[in-house]
């Protein structure tokens, strides 16, 4: 991975209206070796199937009444093809291009979508880098909620959000809100550098979230299970077929959304939360809850620090021609330099000096 260095241009409000993005919808993967992803997303993780061929499969979780939340796409480099949001209406896709269009950013639309199981579509090079569609036709499929004898103990139950890395959070927060999301956290810090920042459009804690680093990258999709317990299975069954090293960090708890959660690395380093309990923010004055970028548990409200990896490794993401996006590297103070030392990481108090935790006590 290559890295260039940052500049900063202010990002317009356009004038044109957004559309009305109801939900992140799906994410189009780039894996190197399409058998080992299908062990870990279907036969590990218990995602269901749609449809497959030979070079792309089509996966869904059991609430899901849309064609798919995750498309795996056999290809030579490991990357996003697209972060998939659904729009309210048909119309909502004539503004989406309306709208990237008067940005300045490049557009592709197809009447026929550009996977299977979706119709017209729209998909921009955003203004962080990110390849972005949105969409409202989709093909309806059955809804698995009440097929419990085919749900196992560990059910990937819904998509929840994306987390993207982009070298200027702030930069980007500003970009999404005139797109129509809603901050709901966001990480600072005395200084009122912002470090991460969580958006929302459906009534929970987020859809996407923007993590401070060299970007544009992605730094993982996330998955919800009804229940902490489902988390437990999932490492219970790791752990029996030898698999445990997949688990990155976890499981815990975060202060950040107060989310039980879970990260695994898929066999390209593909980073994969599952997440379950996190809360309501659907009324109009929901308060934007700011973390202390010191406070220790923001990340982690009980258990072990954040491991290096979580602040360092992330996917690349493709530009509409299906080439990797340069990574831009991150010029203000990285969370990552803040919170770990030569010594490792630190456990603070505000006005309280804590023994710092070496990292060879975690590894």
């Amino acid at each position: 991975m290559t890295t260039t260095p940052m500049t900063t241009t202010p990002i317009p409000t356009p004038a044109a209206t957004p559309p009305d993005i109801l939900r992140c919808a799906y994410m189009d993967l780039v894996v190197t070796d399409l058998a080992a992803s299908r062990e870990f997303y279907v036969d590990i993780l218990g995602l269901v199937v749609t449809e497959e061929n030979d070079t792309e499969i089509y996966l869904r979780s059991f609430e899901e009444f849309i064609h798919h939340n995750l498309v795996l796409r056999q290809g030579p480099v490991a990357a996003v093809s697209a972060f998939a949001f659904r729009v309210r209406s048909p119309l909502d896709v004539d503004l989406a291009e309306a709208y990237y269009r008067e940005l300045g950013c490049r557009t592709e639309r197809r009447a026929n979508g550009f996977v299977t199981g979706i119709g017209d579509s729209v998909r921009v090079e955003d203004p962080l880098g990110f390849p972005y569609e949105f969409f409202f036709d989709t093909e309806h499929v059955e809804r698995l909620a009440w097929r419990y004898d085919l749900q196992g103990p560990g059910a990937l139950v819904r998509l929840d959000h994306f987390n993207q890395v982009t070298p200027d959070v702030g930069l980007g927060r500003g970009y999404l809100e005139d797109l129509g999301f809603r901050v709901t956290e966001d990480i600072q810090d005395a200084d009122g550098v912002t470090y991460a920042a969580w958006l929302r459009r459906k009534d929970t804690v987020h859809d996407t979230a923007l993590t401070g680093g060299n970007g544009p990258r992605m730094h993982h999709i996330a998955f919800s299970t009804h229940e902490k317990h489902n988390i437990i299975y999932i490492c219970d069954k790791l752990g029996a077929l030898r698999k445990s090293d997949l688990i990155e960090r976890g499981p815990g708890r975060h202060g950040v959304s107060n989310a039980f959660y879970l990260y695994l690395r898929d066999p390209d380093g593909h980073r994969v939360e599952i997440y379950t309990q996190d809360y309501y923010t659907g009324d109009p004055d929901n308060p934007v809850v700011t973390w202390d970028v010191h406070d220790n548990q923001r990340r982690d409200w009980w258990g072990n620090p954040v491991v290096p990896s979580w602040y360092t490794d992330a996917s690349l993401v493709l530009d509409l021609d299906g080439t990797p996006q340069p990574v831009i590297e991150r010029t203000q103070s990285s969370e990552m330099a803040v919170t770990v030392g030569a010594d490792g990481f630190s456990y603070t108090r505000k006005g309280e000096e804590m023994p710092e935790y070496k990292l060879g006590h975690q590894l």
